[in-house]
């Protein structure tokens, strides 16, 4: 897909290049805390691994501190046991950088992609690499752990594993996913009181969109469109086909794969009620996505276009599945149904 996204979308291009990997099945749901008892295995559901270490009964409520050793399955299947709170990490998926910040573990952090431009402070950390990395890079910062994501970074995970590099990958498939794969790196990093914070501040974000949308009758539900290349869009399983869907929309795309193009003659005939779209640059032409989208032939007759309920949100915010993927949620929801979130 070129050189598009180079920051934001560089998740979603990938995706169309890597096949994703499948995990196990779930035994914790992400709207409850993770309990350790002594003796106990947790496993914590698809695309984010299980954990098991020694201890009393508790809950990552205030005070919370990891207990070690602490011996986990990542989504890739690979077993690691930690001996301590990994002090050196690299990431080399943006979503997992936005991560680590939001856990407030950027002293830790000693590398990132080149992609990572979310916290600012990323920005200041020394780069190793694209997402495939720069070995040479990579070794020289000397980490103790990398995050990466199993579809995202594949390849690099087992040159990396091989070297005797330890890296923990992710793949969460939904917003709850998500959220338990940011409870499970703060229970690696020691960080488990942020990790809840995180998740908590999501699940009410999620929450509060699904109690705002839950009166509209099916009848009345609006037909979305979204753009986030020219016309490539969100098919079924993909994070956009389920922020769209519970924030009340029907995505016009949802037979489709999970990223998938689309033609112009089929966008025009499901006539979409709003067009939510990435606010990059068309890579053909150099203007704005929505100039591509609005000058596009037939389009202006496409109800959206009518009543210009189109939707511009951050490329970042909605390709990348960590802390702020709620937050692409409640942009999502105000731009398909603004009479509902008014106040």
């Amino acid at each position: 897909m070129m050189k598009r996204w180079l920051t934001g979308l560089v998740a979603l291009v990938m995706v169309l290049a890597l096949a994703a990997c499948g995990t196990g099945g779930a035994k914790t749901d992400a709207n409850s805390t993770p309990n350790i008892n002594q003796g106990a295995q947790v496993e914590q559901s698809t695309g984010t691994g299980s954990a098991s270490q020694s201890g009393d009964s508790f809950e990552a409520s205030e005070g919370v501190r990891t207990e070690y050793p602490l011996t986990i399955t990542d989504a890739s299947g690979e077993e690691m046991t930690f001996e301590e709170a990994p002090q050196r990490i690299v990431s080399i998926a943006p979503h997992q950088t936005e991560i680590l910040f939001a856990l407030g573990l950027g002293d830790r952090v000693v590398g990132v992609s080149e992609y990572d431009n979310y916290p600012e402070e990323a920005l200041t950390k020394p780069k190793v690499g694209n997402i495939q990395g720069n070995v040479e890079a990579l070794l020289a910062v000397e980490p103790d752990l990398v995050i990466a994501g199993v579809s995202l970074n594949g390849a690099t995970i087992k040159g990396l594993r091989d070297l005797g590099v330890r890296v923990f990958a992710t793949e969460p498939e939904n917003i709850d996913q998500v959220i338990e794969s940011i409870l499970t790196i703060g229970l690696i990093t020691d960080a488990q009181e942020a990790a809840q914070q995180i998740a908590e501040k999501m699940r009410a974000d999620k929450q509060y969109v699904i109690d705002k949308v839950s009166g509209i009758a099916e009848d009345q539900k609006k037909k979305v469109y979204v753009e986030y290349d020219p016309l490539w869009t969100a098919g079924k399983g993909s994070f956009l086909d389920e922020i769209i869907t519970l924030s009340g929309g029907i995505n016009i795309a949802s037979e489709l794969d999970k990223w998938a193009q689309i033609s112009a003659e089929a966008v025009i005939a499901a006539d979409p009620d709003v067009i939510i779209y990435a606010e990059v640059t068309d890579y053909e032409t150099g203007n704005p996505l929505i100039e591509t989208i609005r000058n596009r032939p037939g389009f202006a007759e496409i109800t959206a276009l009518k009543n210009n309920a189109v939707v511009g949100i951050d490329a970042d915010i909605i390709s990348r599945y960590g802390p702020r993927i709620t937050d692409a949620m409640l942009l999502a929801a105000k731009g398909i149904y603004p009479e509902l979130f008014s106040e």
